[in-house]
């Protein structure tokens, strides 16, 4: 039986950035016997040479370079002839596979695909590579980008978009973000081809003007090697420059609440602070930069926090008074708390979970008259439980802050927004 024209195969073979030259003698018979072949014209502007050294013949198939998916798939209904689509790598991952699936029938699609360029980045790093979380900027929104280094991810593998300055795209969003010194830069260029080039890129180096646009990028984290600068603010320190919890790295008060908070405390010169709910133990820490002479506890219910909490402490040169790994409630409620440290001025609480109304019931009967309690919450419900608890014993004011940060986009600048936090500041008159 005659094949029928419309059971023409359509081979879509992947190929790394050597393109032709290093494909299997399995896939290039199957390209010297097809009646078409398409392509980006970087796969097959050495066609004809390649045709020549496997003893093609004289008897060349029709050839179309495209770089445009849309014009492939239209290219190809034109004619229903035995054909080859090349492609960048595996063509079913951020390649051609999809647009042909959804034109032509599965029964007509061979595919055959060659070693991504994140499976090669990472063989020539030598490093495993399946927990590596990805992202593909290729005509995307690079929020997502900030949204993942925000995160401090241990390795972040990128497919970036050179119509956006590639590699110089990522990099500038990460200066921005004051991360430039939280990641090695790793930029992979034609990957299998003769040229491939592999570079770590130090914050102090410039990028190479002359970068193929076939590249990538892979993040890999410094983990607590980042020195500090020599000369730290008194106050609203980056947020890179804590160290943080490993398993949910974003977890911390961002810097521009952080400022806020500082400044809703009124810290004094002297005096007891509670930070409950300490996590990093950023404002705490922050506080005692600012006012010395303060005497800091610091509690944090989750496991880890309390050397968290020292290491932070080491970093910044500060002093804390005590450190406890423990529910808020139960500290207060079973007075584990030194005596010197019993009766705070001022009480910043974060967290706390469901038991956020319990531990400000009891706390704020040890707050000190005329002292402090500020409360950043960032659900509305809360508000006005929490206010009902305050206004017998303090005079209570509630504001919203929201705060955006410029990050490089393209050539310009997009502001990307923190989510936004309400404080509850209550000054205590009376016991």
């Amino acid at each position: 039986m005659n094949e029928s024209s419309r059971d023409k195969p359509i081979y879509v073979i992947g190929t790394d950035a050597g393109g032709l030259t290093n494909l299997s003698s399995k896939l290039g018979n199957l390209i010297l016997s097809s009646e078409r072949i398409v392509g980006p014209r970087r796969l097959l502007e050495d066609f004809s040479l390649w045709w020549e050294s496997k003893g093609g013949g004289d008897h060349k198939p029709e050839v179309f370079k495209t770089e445009s998916p849309k014009a492939i798939v239209d290219w190809l209904k034109e004619k229903e002839k035995t054909t080859v689509v090349l492609a960048s790598g595996d063509p079913l991952w951020f390649g051609i596979g999809r647009q042909l699936l959804e034109n032509f029938p599965k029964g007509r699609l061979n595919f055959h695909p060659s070693p991504s360029s994140l499976q090669l980045a990472f063989a020539r790093l030598g490093r495993p590579w399946q927990d590596v979380k990805w992202i593909s900027l290729h005509g995307r929104d690079p929020s997502s980008l900030v949204e993942e280094v925000e995160k401090g991810p241990k390795v972040l593998a990128l497919l970036p978009d050179p119509n956006r300055g590639g590699a110089e795209e990522i990099r500038r969003i990460l200066i921005s973000l004051g991360l430039e010194e939280t990641f090695s830069f790793w930029i992979f260029e034609q990957l299998g081809s003769q040229q491939e080039k592999i570079q770590l890129l130090l914050p102090k180096d410039k990028l190479d003007k002359g970068l193929h646009p076939l590249h990538l990028v892979v993040l890999i984290k410094n983990e607590n090697t980042m020195e500090l600068p020599e000369n730290l603010p008194l106050f609203g320190i980056e947020d890179h420059i804590f160290i943080q919890y490993s398993d949910r790295p974003g977890l911390m008060t961002k810097r521009e609440i952080r400022v806020q908070i500082l400044a809703s405390l009124e810290l004094p010169y002297e005096g007891v602070l509670w930070d409950l709910g300490a996590g990093v133990g950023s404002i705490g820490l922050e506080a005692i930069r600012i006012r010395p002479n303060l005497l800091l506890m610091a509690a944090d219910k989750r496991s880890g926090s309390k050397n968290l909490i020292h290491q932070n402490a080491e970093r910044l040169n500060v002093n804390v008074s005590a450190i406890f790994e423990e529910e808020a409630k139960s500290l207060i409620d079973n007075s584990k708390i030194p005596a010197n440290l019993a009766n705070p001025d001022r009480i910043i609480i974060g967290g706390g979970g469901i038991n956020k109304i319990e531990i400000i019931e009891i706390a704020i009967k040890s707050l000190q008259v005329n002292g402090i309690i500020v409360i950043p919450l960032a659900q509305l419900e809360e508000i006005g439980l929490i206010k009902k608890i305050l206004d017998s014993k303090c005079k209570v004011s509630i504001s919203q802050h929201q705060s955006s940060r410029g990050v490089a986009i393209s050539k310009g600048t997009r502001l990307v927004p923190i989510n936004p936090i309400i404080i509850v500041k209550g000054i205590k008159y009376k016991d």
